[in-house]
């Protein structure tokens, strides 16, 4: 009997709201290094231009005349020019203003865009600037740590946590993986391989996710039924750990918004045909703003 009523209070512990609210600790930590990341000074809150480069010269600076107006404080009305060949851009500071190229005094650098890992980064009196290529357009991204969008940051918003919103996926691998049409806001689409697919079922509604690779996991990217409602129009983002013993680990209180939702120099993907979800999913983060 006693080892039976030990048992019995075990498991009652087991079923407190004890473990609930460590999860819900949890996610609720997590979320604030995700505001945290967002408000540094790398995060997206600073990024506060975005120029498609041309072929030839593009001249930069605070003055209007220039190719690339750079915001006014403390800035040269002209910084410089990048020139720009078949893929290939250099910098050439303008005489007397101060540059630097990953932290090196600098009056000429070729710089490396962010498609082949991470990218020179030029400095200029508190602004950055580095190369991003998309598809076979390229651009100058510029960040500004006193950016309007860091200043008038109103923190992000979140479903209340929902452990239904944790879901075990069955995942099957593709062989070989196989390349999905990826969408995104520039009007292009992009190829990415997606080594397998997730399948669940939620709230009554069968589903079905393809991923793409990123690092050590898996990148979601997909719109529910709340899209343009509670949550961000175009669609969510989701990392997940690799699969393990054929499941993988959907926990839809860690989805979140694509950059887009924080800064309209962004170049977010957007959910392919076959991740809009039939599903409301109520979890993750809320729109912010309009």
């Amino acid at each position: 009997m006693l080892v039976s009523r030990v048992l019995i209070a075990g498991l009652a512990l087991l079923l407190l709201p004890v473990d609930q609210t460590s999860y819900r600790t949890e996610i609720e930590q997590w979320r604030h290094q995700r505001e945290e990341a967002l408000k540094a000074e790398d995060g997206w809150l600073t990024v506060a231009g975005l120029f498609w480069l041309k072929e030839g010269e593009n001249t930069v600076g605070s003055n209007r005349g220039n190719n690339f107006v750079l915001p006014k404080a403390s800035t040269p009305e002209r910084v410089g020019a990048f020139e720009f060949h078949n893929g290939v851009t250099t910098f050439q500071a303008a005489a007397d203003v101060a540059a630097t190229v990953n932290g090196r005094p600098t009056t000429r650098a070729l710089l490396k865009p962010d498609s082949s890992g991470p990218p020179d980064l030029l400095s200029v009196r508190g602004l950055t600037m580095f190369v991003i290529q998309r598809g076979n357009r390229f651009g100058i991204r510029l960040k500004d740590n006193n950016s309007e969008m860091r200043r008038k940051f109103t923190g992000t918003l979140w479903f209340p946590v929902k452990e239904q919103y944790r879901v075990t996926a069955k995942y099957v691998p593709y062989d070989p993986p196989k390349k999905i049409s990826i969408p995104n806001v520039l009007g292009g689409v992009e190829e990415e391989t997606s080594p397998g697919y997730v399948e669940f079922t939620l709230n009554g509604q069968h589903c079905r996710l393809d991923p793409v690779n990123e690092g050590d996991g898996l990148f979601f990217i997909f719109k529910d039924q709340t899209a343009g409602k509670e949550t961000y129009p175009s669609g969510r983002f989701l990392n997940t750990p690799l699969p393990k013993n054929g499941e993988v680990l959907l926990d839809f209180n860690r989805a979140v918004n694509p950059p887009c939702a924080f800064t309209p120099y962004a170049t977010c993907p957007l959910p392919p045909e076959q991740n809009q979800l039939p599903v409301r999913i109520e979890a993750g983060e809320l729109r912010y703003g309009h």
